[in-house]
């Protein structure tokens, strides 16, 4: 069985030897880097998650993240924000970005370790869970979903995996209108927690990057959304 990967970003020294600690005291395998400059001198991809304070130095946690997002090779690679800027706007920042999860400081150990498993065992689920070589198609929006490729007209664009996991609900079930209930269910089943308009910006931010295929992505007031072809 391998070892996960996990790499801490955050000024504070003493938070992330507690961190490394705890974690590796859970069998990960826990690299550590002081600023957003450090931990990008490092090869992101080979992680199986990052743990990763907003404010830092010269370079923020959410402008690494942006960063990472619009990356293809370190688009899906997991992001769990550890940061004492917790009012909502922040968090939607964070999820906007593309967060797996945000986490507001101070906080517990045990809540750190629980959230950690859950995304890296969803991350992991996904893996699992593809189909060798199948092709999702509209057009000229093609989605590999093996190799967890989406290309617009021949182009791979980066998706971060709730991106890509709605973009899949929506290009095998064309037509359907899916709740806000339903989705959280099938694209968010194992969050701690969930805001209210986590949906609609991850909607939002898919729209844009499928370019004049967001507008078959429709919003069913009352309902919930599909996608139209």
């Amino acid at each position: 069985m391998s070892t996960y990967r996990i790499l801490v970003v955050d000024d504070e020294e003493d938070l992330c030897e507690i961190l490394q600690f705890n974690l590796e005291t859970e069998g990960y395998q826990v690299d550590v880097a002081y600023s957003a400059e450090e931990a990008l001198q490092k090869n992101i991809s080979e992680y199986n998650l990052l743990l990763l304070d907003v404010m830092m130095g010269e370079i923020s946690g959410f402008r690494m993240a942006r960063t990472l997002r619009d990356n293809p090779k370190t688009a899906r690679v997991p992001i769990i924000f550890l940061t004492a800027k917790d009012t909502e706007n922040d968090k939607l920042t964070g999820f906007n970005i593309g967060a797996d999860d945000y986490i507001s400081k101070p906080f517990s150990i045990r809540e750190v370790l629980a959230r950690v498993k859950a995304v890296i065992r969803r991350a992991e689920s996904l893996k699992v869970k593809d189909e060798a070589g199948q092709v999702l198609t509209y057009e000229k929006l093609e989605m590999q979903v093996s190799t967890k490729k989406v290309l617009l007209d021949g182009k791979e664009v980066p998706f971060t995996k709730k991106e890509f996991e709605i973009l899949k609900l929506f290009l095998e079930n064309k037509n359907r209108v899916f709740t806000r209930e339903e989705m959280l269910s099938r694209v968010w089943s194992d969050e701690v927690v969930v805001l209210d308009r986590t949906i609609d910006v991850n909607i939002t931010r898919l729209r844009k990057k499928i370019g004049e295929y967001g507008r078959n992505i429709v919003t069913r007031l009352g309902y919930g959304y599909c996608f139209e072809s």
